[in-house]
């Protein structure tokens, strides 16, 4: 009997002939799992990366900013992140915040935060688990931290339960020393470093417009400086 097995199994392992339908019917499914679980996984990576743009586009727009940013500008990013990602306001959320670094006590300071979203905005508490992540910074500099998340489902389960997509970043302003939102950088007065409004003027700002000005003979304004409030530039001198 166990010859006779034998044999049969190596007639069967010989044997050539067969269905292809049989055989499509076999492997269809398989292949369509296959097919299905790598476009889920090409696709949540994919998802990611777009979240992740879309931080860094956001971060790179505020760091531009030399007037002062209000509760439209932030509505506006909020839906600028849902085109961006293609996300809505239900599975979606943004934070935006402000931190300074006080070289002189070695420790930083939030300025301001704004959060749309399920997400509540920092508060002055909540920065020290965010230190190791903060970069290096010199005494009275500032970044731009960008905080988004989005709720991902994949479309068919293969190997992957939903989860959500977090994405960070940190910024330096470009064109100003600060970013400043209305209401909230008391210290600063409104003043980023512009000049309050004449950003337009020669050198980018009153102070260097002063500056200018003098050289040219002209009696200058003065010019306050965003911390102390002192002169620093004094008026009508040269050079």
């Amino acid at each position: 009997m166990l010859s006779s097995l034998l044999s049969r199994l190596r007639s069967f392992r010989a044997a050539e002939d067969g269905y292809i339908t049989v055989e499509a019917v076999i492997m269809f499914p398989m292949l369509l799992w296959l097919f299905g679980g790598t476009w889920v996984w090409f696709d949540v990576s994919r998802q990611q990366s777009l979240n992740q743009k879309a931080n860094y586009t956001i971060g790179d727009m505020i760091s531009r900013e030399t007037d002062p940013l209000n509760d439209a500008y932030i509505d506006n990013t909020f839906s600028l992140f849902h085109t961006l990602t293609d996300s809505d306001a239900a599975t979606a959320d943004m934070r935006i915040s402000v931190v300074y670094y006080d070289g002189n006590s070695k420790s930083y300071r939030l300025e301001w935060s704004e959060a749309r979203g399920a997400y509540a905005a920092l508060a002055k508490g909540d920065l020290t688990r965010y230190e190791s992540r903060l970069p290096i910074m010199a005494n009275g500099d500032e970044v731009i931290l960008v905080e988004t998340w989005e709720d991902y489902v994949p479309a068919l389960e293969a190997g992957l339960d939903a989860f959500e997509i977090k994405t960070y970043s940190f910024t330096r302003p470009r064109f100003a020393p600060q970013v400043i939102f209305d209401g909230t950088n008391s210290e600063s007065d409104g003043n980023n470093g512009w000049g309050n409004g004449d950003q337009d003027a020669t050198g980018n700002s009153l102070c260097n417009n002063n500056a200018e000005n003098a050289d040219e003979g002209a009696a200058a304004d003065e010019c306050l400086t965003n911390e102390t409030g002192g002169n620093n530039h004094e008026k009508g001198k040269k050079g």
